[in-house]
């Protein structure tokens, strides 16, 4: 296919903070309304039942996540064929739109149509993704993946502190806060984002599915095996959303108060490593050796985690442990060099779903562990984490098994 696009403008700087800021307040409007959502559940159910409350809670949860499963790779597809500009800003759109809907949600199932088109809407990060790809050159390629980790993790913290304070005027005040920074944000990129796609690619139904763009992902040389170190490396890394306040609750005492400003610092670390640190260590170890470093060594901090007795230690080692976020950028930056520029959406979009399947079963196993570790005698609260550190040096062995492959698929000069 010829190239009818113009190259991607030079200068991006404030289109690459758009993205970041579009990552960061897709990552607010989740985090806004976890602090106010068993008071909604229990108002539109007119209930008091806050077991009921959670138990739907998890639905919510599990329907948002499927979504981002089972659409990534469309909307990945979708930007390689029309463009990075208009999908992101009919996400905005869209997001902003079901934002007032939950708001004025007067039952359950008003609520659950909200949050599975959120999870449709949501699953633009593989056009955020691809769009940085776009704008970069392979060896920032890495880097600028951190920025949009960052932007995500930077949101995670502004939410939840955001919904808290909001809460004071209702269950509903912090959806009415998401769809007024979803609108904003669309209204700055109708003024500032240009389209960076130079070489579109025709779209195709059979691509445009989680399996066809596995299947076609997975058929480049030397990613299929980093697929599956994705997978493990994703599944493993969600141990910390998952049992995180239970685990803190049981181990230590903690209140919600302090779960809520432990999660804080972490999203903080998280930020400073994905938005900084990232670029002072890739440049200098390269993608091979990062990944050789940083898999085993997330393996290492989820093992000593499950072994701490005093809460000060655990807040001490959250820093350190947030230094293994460097595997997700390195990892991106590799599978996105090995993939051809018109691919690069369609790409993204796998990762996002396989991260999505990572989100809905993580929680699964790593509750049912929780829950056989501190049933009866047993009194093993970081036994999730244990299981967690297992499923690392999984990932870490798949790595070493699958990096000469991609590093034939690279080439001498890009590896």
């Amino acid at each position: 296919m010829s190239d009818t696009s113009s190259p991607a403008p030079r200068g991006l700087d404030l289109p690459v903070l758009f993205i970041v800021a579009t990552m960061m307040i897709e990552a607010m409007g989740i985090g806004l309304i976890i602090p106010v959502m068993p008071a909604l559940l229990q108002e539109v159910q007119g209930t008091a039942d806050l077991g009921q409350a959670a138990i739907w809670g998890g639905v919510l949860s599990a329907s948002y996540a499927v979504m981002q499963f089972l659409l990534s790779p469309t909307v990945g597809n979708v930007s390689d064929r029309w463009g990075r500009r208009p999908v992101l800003l009919v996400s905005m759109a869209v997001l902003a739109v079901d934002y007032v809907i939950m708001a004025l949600a007067g039952t359950i199932w008003l609520l659950l149509v909200g949050r599975i088109v959120a999870g449709a809407a949501a699953a633009t990060m593989s056009t955020a993704q691809a769009f940085m790809a776009d704008v970069s050159a392979p060896e920032k390629k890495a880097q600028n993946f951190g920025l949009v980790s960052a932007g995500f993790g930077l949101g995670f913290v502004l939410g939840p502190a955001m919904g808290g304070l909001l809460a004071e005027w209702g269950p509903r005040a912090p959806f009415w806060a998401a769809a007024v920074l979803s609108a904003a944000n669309l209204a700055l990129g109708l003024l500032i984002l240009p389209e960076t796609l130079r070489r579109p690619r025709a779209f195709e139904w059979r691509r445009a599915n989680p399996l066809g763009g596995l299947r076609a992902i997975g058929a480049l040389e030397g990613l299929r095996p980093l697929l599956m170190v994705w997978f493990f490396y994703q599944v493993a890394n969600w141990v910390y959303p998952a049992i995180w306040p239970y685990f803190t609750q049981a181990a230590f005492g903690w209140s919600e108060r302090a779960v809520g400003l432990s999660l804080a610092v972490y999203g903080l670390s998280m930020a400073v490593v994905q938005g900084g640190v990232i670029r002072l260590v890739i440049p200098r170890l390269g993608e091979r050796r990062t990944l050789a470093l940083w898999i085993p060594y997330n393996a290492a901090i989820l093992a000593l985690i499950a072994f701490i007795t005093e809460g000060w230690v655990l807040l001490a080692l959250i820093p350190l442990s947030a230094l293994g976020a460097l595997v997700m950028p390195a990892l991106q930056g590799v599978a996105s060099r090995i993939a051809s520029d018109d691919q690069q959406g369609e790409l993204q979009g796998v990762l996002t779903s396989i991260a999505a399947v990572a989100s809905i079963v993580s929680p699964l196993a790593f509750t049912q562990a929780f829950g056989w570790a501190t049933s009866g005698p047993r009194d093993m609260p970081g036994a999730p984490f244990l299981l967690a550190s297992a499923l690392m040096l999984v990932a870490a062995a798949l790595f070493w098994r699958s990096w000469r492959a991609a590093a034939e698929a690279l080439g001498p000069t890009r590896s």
